[in-house]
């Protein structure tokens, strides 16, 4: 099920993202007057199509990893002398300009609505309240102590440990004082901390800011009472149900569901026997953790079980809610900060601060799809917003074959007077395609690696 969920998941998200990329091209092509032979979400062979009054025709393709709007064009063939005027290439160089950007801007615009609605709608976060700080870090030596809620991160507020982490992402490479706001209590007065670090994440794979500056975050007691089972794994082998508490492993007493945990991460292919009560019967079962290789000698066992959900106090609760024309506002603030940080991003891999192993492919993408789905709604959107907005980025890049490489060949048009030489377009098309199936071949590779 998890599996059928992922595909259903990634389809959808895919679908959407191609649709209104493409779209993009579509409309602004049609408003410049372009005619638009086709309209087509999904490569190869089409499952579905139809032609509109204009004889453009919308396809749905078998393969769901691409789309493309193909427009009349002089390049790509015989053109009749009364259609012209309609063809992409005879139209001016803002007018191209204007039809290739609207594909990324489309992409854009849909994270800027997503954001809006779940603005509107309204999140629940739980506040960022240190739980423990690990002696001689970051943290321990900028001063910050448990029990303290953390108010800003680099002078820009925060409201969610899910902000704090991207604020301190974002801050990959630095090195000196990490400046940290924080406050003993809600109506307390905030302090400024200064965190001592040195090329911060720098290299780190994957980067684990919380745990690099020392930080634990404050959470309920959490008893080791399981959620959900996984089918076929070593917890539904064993005989475990959903709702077990695990009381003792090995005879020795559990104290709460992180112990349990850190018992079974601890114990690879060994076999613990464990104390469980069931509908206020005590049973002894046996259960044997799968093996999870990390990387060469290094192992962690897992029994494909969860933890059931606990609820957290109301004073560590909190809504982020917006007015309409406020969302407006925050919706664009968001999609502008998200996509800084992209850009951040690519620029630290390339420079190194980042390892290329953060690159995600599809694997990576249908698995993390999959996850905000069942995780609920608002997940789901989340990560459709930053998808699009990571599409829309790669999208604008100046690499040939992307939009942003037909929009750095208009620019130059735009300096010279004239169009780039057919045969500089050419050879940028067989770098541009090295470089993109590169790419595409890494991100592969360490999906892979990932899912190994």
């Amino acid at each position: 099920m998890g599996l059928i969920q992922n595909v259903l998941a990634v389809i959808v998200v895919l679908g959407l993202l191609i649709t209104f990329h493409e779209f993009g091209h579509f409309w602004v092509a049609r408003r410049c007057g372009v005619k638009v032979l086709r309209f087509s979400v999904g490569f190869g062979k089409p499952i579905w199509s139809r032609r509109d009054r204009h004889g453009t025709e919308f396809m749905v393709a078998a393969i769901p990893l691409g789309g493309y709007v193909k427009m009349l064009d002089e390049r790509e063939g015989p053109v009749d002398p009364d259609e012209r005027h309609r063809a992409f290439n005879n139209k001016t160089v803002w007018q191209r300009i204007a039809v290739v950007a609207a594909g990324p801007l489309a992409n854009f615009l849909l994270a800027i609505v997503a954001y809006w609605a779940l603005f509107v709608a309204g999140t629940t976060t739980v506040a960022p309240v240190i739980g423990s700080v690990a002696p001689d870090s970051p943290a321990s030596r900028g001063g910050l102590e448990a029990g303290q809620e953390i108010t800003a991160v680099r002078g820009e507020p925060v409201r969610s440990w899910d902000e704090i982490n991207l604020k301190l992402v974002a801050a990959i490479g630095a090195s000196g004082e990490l400046e940290v706001k924080a406050r003993d209590e809600p109506t307390a007065a905030q302090r400024t901390y200064g965190l001592p670090v040195e090329d911060w994440l720098v290299r780190q794979d994957p980067p684990r800011p919380l745990p690099s500056l020392g930080v634990t975050p404050w959470q309920p007691d959490i008893p080791a009472v399981l959620g959900q089972v996984v089918p076929g794994e070593a917890a539904d082998e064993a005989g475990l149900q959903a709702g077990d508490e695990i009381v003792a492993v090995d005879g020795e007493p559990v104290a709460d569901w992180m112990a349990f945990v850190d018992r079974v991460r601890a114990s690879p292919g060994e076999s613990l026997d464990l104390e469980v009560l069931r509908s206020g019967e005590r049973i002894e079962l046996t259960v044997t953790p799968g093996r999870n290789e990390l990387e060469e000698g290094v192992a962690i066992g897992y029994i494909g079980a969860g933890v059931e959900p606990v609820s957290w106090p109301d004073e560590y609760r909190r809504e982020i809610r917006y007015g309409p024309l406020a969302a407006v506002g925050q919706s664009l603030s968001r999609t502008g900060e998200m996509t800084v940080l992209t850009l951040g991003a690519i620029r630290k891999m390339v420079v190194g601060l980042i390892s290329p192993s953060n690159l995600s492919g599809p694997i990576t993408i249908a698995r993390i799809a999959g996850e905000s789905a069942r995780t609920g709604l608002e997940s789901f959107v989340s990560f459709l917003a930053y998808l699009s907005i990571s599409l829309g980025v790669l999208n604008l890049l100046p690499i040939p074959v992307l939009d942003g490489g037909h929009l750095l060949y208009y620019l130059v048009e735009v300096v010279r007077g004239r169009p780039v030489s057919e045969q500089a377009q050419a050879v940028g098309l067989r770098i541009g395609l090295a470089l993109v199936g590169t790419l595409m071949l890494m991100a592969l590779y360490f999906d892979l690696m990932r899912l190994w």
